[in-house]
């Protein structure tokens, strides 16, 4: 497993995810918490957590890694288009998969990391489908699919938690 950068993540997460300033603002004004944190930004938070960089392009988010987030609890989901799906399917069987799962307001994120040959029997189950929803051209619908999140949280490996905002997996 690459060396991963946990404080320089920790940091990008009080600074863009979980700002306590603006999230002070938000609860003194009796404004809602946004429900969503675009997927760029967990993207990023990946990218800076793995040392590693984006594609560019469509395909696995990094070189090397496939980035979800949900809300605690829920599956994460993928998405396939027409064009690209199949090739995104086989990258992602061969990545690392990065899950981020998150409190409503953000104050408690747990990270787990699966490697993606351990996924390999989920993402094959998958081809056939999405070989069908595409086979005529007509279809532009995404084909979509997702892992639960007790298949993350029973194979997954904890890689960074985050409690009340606060760093408690890995200690220094």
């Amino acid at each position: 497993m690459t060396k991963l950068s946990i404080q320089e993540a920790y940091d990008f997460y009080k600074k863009y995810i979980y700002n306590q300033e603006l999230i002070s603002l938000l609860r003194e004004y009796n404004i809602r918490i946004p429900g969503s944190i675009s997927p760029q930004l967990w993207e990023l938070f990946g990218a800076i957590l793995t040392g590693d960089r984006g594609t560019g392009s469509y395909g696995a988010d990094l070189n090397n890694y496939e980035i979800k987030s949900s809300l605690d609890t829920n599956s994460f989901e993928y998405q396939y288009h027409l064009k690209t799906g199949q090739g995104k399917l086989l990258k992602d069987m061969i990545v690392d998969h990065v899950f981020v799962s998150y409190s409503r307001d953000y104050r408690n994120i747990t990270v787990r990391q699966l490697p993606g040959d351990f996924l390999l029997e989920i993402f094959q189950s998958w081809l056939p489908g999405l070989e069908e929803r595409y086979s005529n051209q007509e279809s532009n619908r995404r084909y979509r699919k997702s892992i639960s999140y007790s298949t993350v949280k029973t194979h997954g490996q904890v890689v960074m938690n985050i409690q009340d905002g606060i760093l408690i997996f890995p200690q220094d």
